[in-house]
């Protein structure tokens, strides 16, 4: 792995910084001045800054919910889910880095910090996969106000009050009533504040299972025609895989779990290609009944093999089985975990099996409870059991590494680095 000095890394930094906000073409040294920066990362430093061309994706670990910062090649800037579990349960893992803050604040601050760096003070398209609290926050009795009075802080909304967020798009508007009505004290209070947003000016849009243009790049996309992000899934209608068609997986009159309807989606950039599908599961517990509650699989054929993958439903005991393995097949796996059974035995036997697909692969979680792993034998040989787990692909999408990040404080420092990887290639190739 090259290194440099910090010098040249905050020059890098300040170019980025500079081409972003001025919008100016990226010649081909700015190029491989971009690609130097991805390698630059050095043990326990913090983090470098992003800079044009390349594709950030930060899976932030709190210990309480998922959240995923992504920094696109052109600067634009995307979430996926902001989760936050506030209860007390012996069974959770607990506050990263300290219960000094709410869960949604943590996460509000890394994606500020983060995105600053990038020139960037604001998100424009937050993607909500579910509605679970693991995913967009939870409301409790004692869960603070917003100064209007008008919905509880916590997760997304938490975030919301930290960075701006200039598009929303979850499974369920404008209805919110698939496939019945959406109004836990979770959901209402996700309701109120997204209705509250549109009187902001926010956009609003339901997710569109097919659909290649509903996300991509804002500020500079003719740069960037290697980028895209495809719409898999969501309430159980899948992509074909032709044009924007899609197919439905649910039968007449059938009532899916929250889960199940869960939305999918893979995003490319060049050969490069990363997926991620919130809480989609196989629902194992059904036994052979109700085969149409398998969604995970049909949303991974869909995806085809990938260079990392998000664990889905957190690699819990109804996920992760072994078409879906066989189908994604993933140089590296990542799992945002809040409870100790993240990840179960199963779906961490399938993730490691040579027979469903052969050759290296590596296994991040941002937390791990360490009941897990007393409990799962095979948790020590994942690659890593805790931090942010930070994708870092080079301008062009050819190449990319693997930053862990510690989450024990707000330093950013640099754990450990992995790679470069060749992105549609399973071994780590010379740097």
């Amino acid at each position: 792995m090259h290194s440099m000095n910090i010098t040249r890394r905050r020059f890098l930094g300040g170019l980025g910084t500079t081409l972003a906000a001025g919008m100016l073409p990226m010649p081909a040294w700015a190029q491989a001045s971009a690609a130097a920066a991805a390698s630059a990362d050095r043990l326990r430093e913090p983090l470098s800054g992003w800079t044009p061309g390349m594709l950030d994706i930060h899976h932030i670990g709190t210990g309480r919910g998922n959240a995923t910062l992504i920094v696109c090649p052109d600067g634009t800037s995307m979430m996926i889910d902001a989760g936050a579990i506030d209860g007390l349960d012996k069974y959770l893992i607990d506050e990263l880095p300290n219960d000094s803050r709410r869960a949604g604040e943590w996460v509000g601050r890394y994606v500020r910090r983060h995105l600053a760096q990038a020139g960037r003070h604001e998100i424009d398209d937050f993607v909500l996969t579910h509605f679970h609290r693991d995913h967009m926050g939870e409301r409790l009795p004692d869960t603070p106000m917003a100064s209007n009075g008008k919905y509880a802080l916590t997760g997304l909304i938490d975030v919301a009050q930290i960075v701006p967020i200039r598009r929303y798009l979850d499974r369920g508007f404008p209805d919110y009533d698939f496939p019945a009505p959406l109004d836990d004290p979770n959901q209402l209070n996700y309701r109120a504040f997204i209705q509250a947003e549109r009187a902001r000016g926010a956009a609003v849009e339901r997710f569109r299972a097919g659909a290649g243009d509903q996300l991509r790049l804002r500020r500079r996309p003719a740069a960037y025609p290697g980028f895209a992000v495809r719409n898999l899934m969501v309430n159980g209608e899948v992509w074909t895989g032709e044009g924007e068609r899609t197919r439905n997986l649910f039968p007449p009159g059938a009532v899916p779990t929250e889960n199940q309807c869960s939305l999918a989606l893979r995003m490319d950039y060049g050969a490069f290609k990363y997926y991620s599908g919130g809480d989609v599961s196989n629902t194992t517990n059904y036994y052979g009944d109700d085969p149409w509650r398998d969604v995970e699989t049909p949303a991974a054929q869909i995806a085809g093999p990938v260079d990392v993958a998000v664990a889905n439903h957190h690699a819990y005991a109804d996920a992760m089985g072994p078409a879906c393995v066989r189908a994604l097949r993933p140089r590296a796996f990542v799992i945002l975990s809040n409870d100790s059974a993240h990840p179960s035995i199963t779906p961490l036997e399938n993730m490691l099996s040579q027979r469903l697909y052969p050759g290296p692969r590596d296994i991040y979680a941002t937390a791990m409870k360490p009941e897990n792993i007393i409990a799962n034998k095979r948790v020590r040989e994942m690659t890593s059991l805790n931090g942010h787990v930070v994708v870092r692909v080079e301008p062009g999408g050819a190449r990319y590494r693997i930053v862990v990040l510690d989450n024990s404080d707000e330093s950013d420092r640099v754990l450990a680095v992995h790679g470069p990887y060749a992105s549609g290639r399973r071994e780590a190739v010379g740097g």
